[in-house]
């Protein structure tokens, strides 16, 4: 009996995995030297695929549920060992478990900082960090790509190669995308979802489906963002002249009122800060220093009502009349002539508008030689 119970306990009957370990994603069930009894319970629990291997070569995947081992649910392992259709006997054979939930809170960042060209610094050193998320989306090919034949395999073993994938990846987005580094920010989600889009083929060669992606911080060395800092304060500040003798007044009203120095030097000191603090003010109140104001746009007088208007008005702001002097020709030499003009300046002929006959009063044309009404002659001798 003893003996019997012996041989009996070296068939496995029931094969499962109940995940310990949050991080593992490979588990091989420890069949040791037992041999695996035909008609075996097989659980596979959900974000969990169970894969048999014989001898090294890739077998029968088997999904989520329960399953009893049998040549018609072992098709691959049963062509694998030449098995007769309705073999019972004990088999050996490997059983690997491959964890297919989601790896979330992956962290990557960046060892040693980008290089890349800003159209606003230049040559800048770009450094960032964030988070992603996988998991196993093809078994067969995870096991024949990366995880090989090892007893067990966790996200610490491929941690590294994922974060050195995301980082080549990303460094690749950013150059590309030419965003400046002052709007880096603003893109933090576009970026990402480009990133991983970018990484889903590089993911999907060793089985892996990259779920997400995401930035949270990229920044510039510390030279660069006090550069930024000092440009910005230079905006708000606006005057630097005026912000430059603000500074030195109150430095010097500071040493000034520092009674540390004591005695001579003190005094010294004291003079010294009040004849340079009334250096400075001079020279803010020095006309010379003043930042220069604007010239004043050019002016003309309104020919009708003399209002002073600018140069380039086409009508006057007070009459509202056109401020273009309209011409008309010399009644004697045609050279034109102002409308209002009395006189020719060029042929000193009157500008008379109408010639009034003489003998009927009757109004004739400027260049009339002979009244319309009368036929008296208008010509004045």
């Amino acid at each position: 009996m003893g003996i019997f119970n012996f041989f009996k306990n070296q068939f496995i009957e029931v094969i499962e995995w109940q995940d310990q370990d949050a991080n593992t994603l490979v588990y091989q069930f420890p069949v040791h030297n037992n041999d695996i009894k035909m008609g075996a319970e097989l659980t596979v629990r959900e974000s969990q695929v169970a894969i048999m291997v014989n001898e090294g070569e890739l077998a029968d995947v088997f999904g989520p549920g329960r399953h009893i081992l049998y040549t018609q649910n072992m098709p691959i392992l049963t062509k694998l060992k030449s098995w007769k259709y309705g073999f019972d006997s004990p088999f050996k054979a490997e059983v690997y478990f491959i964890n297919t939930k989601q790896f979330i809170d992956q962290k990557w960042g960046t060892s040693n900082p980008i290089m890349m060209r800003d159209q606003d610094f230049g040559m800048i050193r770009l450094r960032g960090y964030g988070i992603y998320s996988y998991r196993v989306s093809d078994p067969v090919v995870f096991l024949r790509e990366l995880f090989g034949t090892n007893s067990s395999y966790d996200t610490n073993s491929v941690e590294g190669h994922l974060k050195k994938m995301i980082i080549s990846g990303l460094s690749d987005l950013f150059a590309e995308s030419q965003i400046p580094a002052l709007d880096l920010a603003m893109h933090y989600d576009e970026l990402s979802e480009q990133g991983k889009q970018k990484m889903s083929p590089k993911f999907a060669s060793f089985g892996f489906e990259i779920t997400g992606l995401y930035i949270e911080n990229l920044s510039l060395p510390k030279e660069v963002e006090s550069a930024m800092d000092k440009r910005t304060t230079m905006g708000v500040l606006g005057n630097m002249q005026q912000y430059q003798q603000y500074q030195a007044a109150e430095a010097i009203r500071d040493i000034a009122q520092n009674d540390s120095g004591g005695g001579l030097a003190g005094a010294g000191m004291g003079m010294g800060a009040g004849v340079s603090m009334g250096q400075v003010m001079a020279d803010a109140m020095n006309p010379n220093n003043q930042p220069a104001q604007p010239a004043a746009p050019a002016t003309k007088s309104c020919p009708h009502c003399q209002a002073t208007i600018n140069a380039d008005a086409k009508f006057c702001g007070q009459c509202g009349k056109s401020t273009e002097i309209e011409k008309v020709p010399c009644i004697s030499c045609e050279a034109p002539l102002s409308k209002e003009a009395k006189f020719c300046s060029i042929c000193g002929t009157a500008q008379i508008k109408e010639k009034i006959c003489p003998k009927c009063s009757h109004v004739n044309l400027p260049n009339a030689k002979f009244c319309a009404d009368c036929g008296e002659t208008l010509d004045v001798k």
